[in-house]
């Protein structure tokens, strides 16, 4: 009877003519930044199952673009807000001075036992399953997510570089002075590995659902390419057969607000961006003495 049940909610799902991008329909910003309040709302409410207990890392003073503070001022929620800047971490008392069902922490999420979620979240009442965690670090938030083994939120909201292209796996090194970022592709596949799986993606964070009820979204396409509907942010790099190099896309710094100069990024000077089949005796030994040059300039 147990698999019968199972098939059944298989094809229940399989048959529904949802649209796999329907939770995009809900966007809404009370405090966060590009829609993150409507998505999150949406997810819990299809979910069903609420505790009411939320985490926010890096909190910031818990209402600048916070993807929480809907829930706490409007829904009831009780939170564990993280904020590792001291400056901001006073905001964020004060925010909450007056809330006793919202505990402020003055810490940097790490990725290794002794400062990773699981060990500040140990110090607190809050729930294994807790509804949302929300990660927004700037930079290690794939491995600060990794790291978290003891906790299992039912929604997981997490911050991606934006600038990376959909099927490009990039992860930064776990080094807490790096910025670089994760791409949405390397949080994915961190997802399965943890149980999670993909519902919906805003410009710069995902959504991700754990296994045992992501069925409730009624999502029968999760793909990343479906998902994904925003690549305004990306930059493309590719060359012409001739070796000359075309920026196509964003064609800036997003965060730096510069633009990508596609005449400084050439490698070849401009009489060798031709077709080697149309070298001549002497552009061929050009060629040589640039390839040599540049792999000095490689190994240096």
């Amino acid at each position: 009877m147990e698999h019968e049940g199972k098939a059944a909610e298989r094809f229940r799902i399989m048959t529904k003519t949802r649209p796999p991008t329907w939770l995009l329909d809900h966007k809404k910003d009370v405090y966060s930044q590009t829609g993150e309040d409507g998505v999150i709302e949406a997810i819990l409410s299809a979910l069903g199952e609420r505790d009411k207990w939320c985490v926010e890392f890096g909190a910031w003073d818990g209402q600048h673009l916070s993807n929480t503070r809907n829930l706490i001022q409007n829904r009831g929620y009780r939170a564990i807000l993280i904020e590792g800047d001291s400056e901001r971490y006073k905001d964020l008392r004060a925010t909450y001075d007056d809330n006793g069902g919202v505990f402020a922490v003055n810490a940097f999420v790490g990725f290794d036992p002794h400062d990773g979620l699981d060990t500040i979240l140990a110090a607190t009442s809050i729930p294994r399953d807790f509804d949302l965690c929300s990660i927004d670090i700037d930079g290690n938030d794939y491995h600060a997510w990794k790291a978290i083994k003891a906790y299992r939120p039912k929604l997981v909201c997490i911050e991606f570089n934006p600038t990376i292209p959909t099927d490009c796996p990039f992860v930064q090194p776990a080094d807490p002075a790096l910025n670089h970022g994760a791409g949405i592709a390397a949080l994915v596949e961190l997802g399965k590995s943890k149980g999670y799986e993909l519902a919906s993606v805003l410009p710069w964070n995902a959504f991700f659902v754990r296994n045992d009820l992501f069925a409730r979204l009624e999502i029968s396409d999760n793909a990343v390419q479906t998902l994904r509907t925003d690549l305004s942010h990306i930059t493309y790099l590719f060359h012409g057969y001739d070796g000359t190099i075309f920026v196509h896309g964003n064609r800036r710094l997003l965060w730096h607000n510069i633009a990508i100069d596609e005449r400084r990024l050439q490698l070849l000077l401009k009489p060798l961006r031709k077709h080697p089949a149309a070298y001549s005796f002497l552009e061929r030994c050009l060629m040589g003495i640039c390839r040599r040059w540049l792999a000095r300039g490689r190994a240096s």
